[in-house]
């Protein structure tokens, strides 16, 4: 695979923000549900969620930059002592002879004394992969190599309660199987899941992966950004000319807010933490007062309303 930056266009010095945002672009864009035409969509769309698996997780893309692991998120190889110059470097080895450090004959296996050829080779690198806990290449070409089935797409559509509590949802993927889902903590609206060994499968091939796109299904009344929220508070106007508390709905349960005496319509409060859950923490909920008028017409608010307009008339 390529280099994560490279999929999803963007540097090395790039913000969480425009990560998330560069990736949700990608998966807009090349979603299959929307290029059903374009075999080629299918592949550059598993690519950016494969990148965004990477950089979209602190501590995997601070792994990355470190080059612990590559881009498919495995481990690399990082060598082993004594390679790489200096006093345990390639010079330990220039006994063997000038130029090659085994020498230029082919003779017995055996010790130092004479060419150590590909066993002395292979053993230095079969210890150096298992010190790795990967497969080392003699492993490897003694393995049939695996087949793997294809994936599958399904769309998971939850509220923003169900996101908020981190729940639990049950979902039919397209091979039949029924799954329980948990939310994870921060994923964002139209964010790709990839779900390992859950695509197709047969007898001697090892199953694909199936691709959970997250919908976040429209509410009454607020506005997701991120994992901020949005809502518009209706106030009496009794309310935003004395000020005092006021109920504001939120996804866990209502809270008493206070606003200012003459508050004006359109003015925005913000209440910290009462969000959607994020990666880092939780988001705020940023709420916009609409002034409400009485359905029944107060003659005290009516004169007061007609001495206002008279004093500007003049």
């Amino acid at each position: 695979m390529r280099n994560p930056y490279d999929v999803l266009g963007v540097s090395r010095s790039a913000s969480e923000a425009d990560i998330k945002k560069a990736f949700r672009k990608l998966a807009k864009t090349y979603h299959p549900d929307s290029n059903k035409d374009d075999p080629k969509a299918k592949d550059k769309f598993a690519e950016a969620n494969s990148a965004y698996e990477i950089l979209g997780d602190a501590a995997k893309r601070a792994q990355f930059d470190r080059g612990e692991i590559d881009a498919e998120g495995k481990p690399r190889f990082s060598g082993f002592e004594g390679f790489g110059g200096g006093r345990g470097g390639a010079e330990g080895f220039a006994g063997f002879g000038g130029g090659n450090p085994f020498g230029g004959r082919r003779s017995n296996r055996g010790g130092f004394g004479a060419d150590p050829g590909e066993d002395f080779f292979s053993q230095i690198f079969e210890s150096a992969f298992r010190q790795q806990g990967a497969e080392s290449p003699r492993q490897a070409r003694g393995r049939p190599r695996s087949q793997k089935g294809e994936d599958v797409e399904a769309t998971l559509t939850v509220t923003l309660e169900e996101v908020a509590a981190e729940a639990k949802k049950r979902l039919r993927l397209p091979t039949g199987r029924d799954v329980d889902v948990v939310i994870p903590k921060g994923v964002a609206d139209g964010q790709v899941i990839r779900l390992r060994g859950l695509g197709q499968g047969a007898p001697g091939i090892d199953p694909g992966d199936a691709l959970l796109t997250i919908a976040f299904a429209p509410h009454e009344r607020f506005t997701p950004e991120g994992s901020n929220l949005r809502l518009r508070l209706p106030v009496e106007i009794e309310e935003a000319v004395l000020g005092g508390s006021v109920r504001v709905p939120t996804l866990t349960g209502s809270v008493e807010m206070k606003i200012p005496p003459l508050t004006n319509s359109g003015r925005t409060f913000r209440l910290r933490g009462k969000g959607l859950p994020g990666k880092t923490g939780p988001g705020d909920l940023f709420v916009t007062t609409e002034i409400r008028l009485p359905e029944v017409v107060d003659e005290d608010l009516m004169d007061y309303a007609r001495r206002r307009l008279s004093a500007k008339a003049k």
